[in-house]
């Protein structure tokens, strides 16, 4: 082999070897940046791309995915002078490869710092229990303010998340206690509450018996006053129907309205519980004498068929017969 074969076989491979330091593909979700000389002059976006061997080369391969970062532990302290231990994450995203590579140093560093620096800012302006209840208007106002600081570096923070609040084990303790003395004080309330409403409605309930019992006495009342009016009428009616028939002459029937009284009489007092003996005095003749007298009306007026019958209803025997003259048991 001449010299000059080597010679032409060295030309080729360097003119490959130029082909490919020329040909750059980049993969989905990525940036990268081109340096000529040490200075940037474009970005290369995903697929493939062209540059000049030996004058371009490669700056930064930048990431444009969301990323997500640790926001390490530290302690901070609320308005209210409370200590609490708070950690977190922040989701960010590159929108601008060249800023990203050149305008910040360390990217993450920065990010985290910043982050860190303003959840001091914004919960220490804050009382431990609007820090421990208002997780997410912290994590608002976190993201609008880091959000802000880090758009000069070609960053888009999407969202910062506080993920714990830790306070102190005694101030925990405390926190208990007081939550458990909150829920008895409200059960508390709500079982007087209840025997409130229990001792209202019972006593509705007792007044409306109330007034039902007494509208139904009133009504009874009232109804036993016309009964006792009828029959004040009826013995009104009665008793002039008498004084007519006496003044008339009719002794008999004087004699029936007193033999009447008297009979209902012994019929109330045989109806007592305690009355076993009924003793019928000797005037008790001159009654069944009245009811002879009676029985003689009647046969007088209606005849024997009605009397029979008139008798009958009443239970009383029309004719009577000699009585005995000693008293009846």
């Amino acid at each position: 082999m001449t010299g000059f074969d080597i010679f032409a076989i060295a030309v080729v491979v360097l003119i490959i070897l130029t082909l490919f330091a020329g040909v750059k593909t980049v993969p989905q979700g990525y940036d990268w940046t081109i340096e000529r000389f040490g200075k940037f002059t474009r970005t290369l976006s995903p697929g493939l791309n062209l540059i000049i061997p030996y004058f371009d080369r490669v700056g930064r391969k930048v990431n444009v995915m969301e990323q997500v970062i640790n926001i390490p532990e530290q302690e901070v302290i609320t308005k209210d002078n409370a200590t609490v231990t708070v950690d977190g994450v922040a989701f960010y995203q590159v929108f601008d490869a060249a800023k990203a590579s050149y305008e910040v140093s360390d990217l993450t560093q920065a990010i985290v710092v910043l982050t860190m620096t303003n959840i001091r800012s914004v919960m220490g302006a804050m009382d431990l229990d609007q820090v421990l209840s208002h997780r997410d208007e912290i994590n608002e106002r976190l993201l609008r303010v880091v959000d802000a600081a880090v758009s000069p570096w070609g960053l888009k923070v999407n969202r910062i998340e506080i993920k714990d609040i830790v306070p102190p084990a005694d101030l925990v303790e405390a926190m208990g206690r007081q939550m458990k003395a909150e829920r008895v004080k409200r059960a508390d309330i709500l079982q007087a509450e209840g025997q409130r409403q229990s001792e209202i409605l019972r006593a509705e309930g007792a007044k409306q018996g109330q007034i039902l019992q007494a509208e139904g006495r009133r009504e009874a009342a009232f109804f036993d006053a016309q009964a006792r009016e009828r029959a004040a009428e009826a013995e009104a009616k009665a008793t002039e129907m008498v004084s007519n028939a006496i003044a008339s002459g009719d002794v008999a029937a004087l004699n029936y309205f007193i033999a009447d009284k008297y009979i209902k009489a012994f019929g109330q007092i045989a109806d007592s519980p305690n009355q076993k003996i009924i003793m019928l005095p000797i005037e008790a003749m001159g009654v069944l004498g009245s009811l002879a007298g009676i029985g003689e009306i009647a046969k007088a007026t209606f005849g024997d068929s009605a009397t029979a019958a008139q008798a009958a209803k009443r239970g009383s025997v029309p004719n009577v017969g000699p009585v005995p003259t000693t008293p009846q048991r």
